[in-house]
């Protein structure tokens, strides 16, 4: 059965359950460049609106089954 691209998770960021979607494989680049690994196929990223004005979403990274993986909140970079 194949895993599905987008699920309902936690968000540590934004306080509450919302979607989250795999990385593309740009944003996997960008994500092993901007956090220094060498895998970051298990990561989600959290695809909640925070400003309904400008449609910024949240962008927070986790693991499937850990919601913090990191110290701190960790945000993908948007895109160039």
């Amino acid at each position: 059965m194949a895993t599905p691209r987008t699920l309902t998770l936690s968000c540590s960021t934004c306080g509450g359950r919302h979607q989250h979607r795999q990385l593309t494989a740009k944003e996997e680049g960008r994500a092993k460049e901007q956090l220094g690994l060498r895998a970051v196929h298990d990561f989600w990223l959290c695809e909640n609106v925070v400003d309904p004005a400008t449609g910024e979403r949240c962008r927070t990274l986790r693991r499937h089954l850990n919601e913090k993986p990191f110290p701190g909140h960790v945000k993908l970079l948007p895109p160039d």
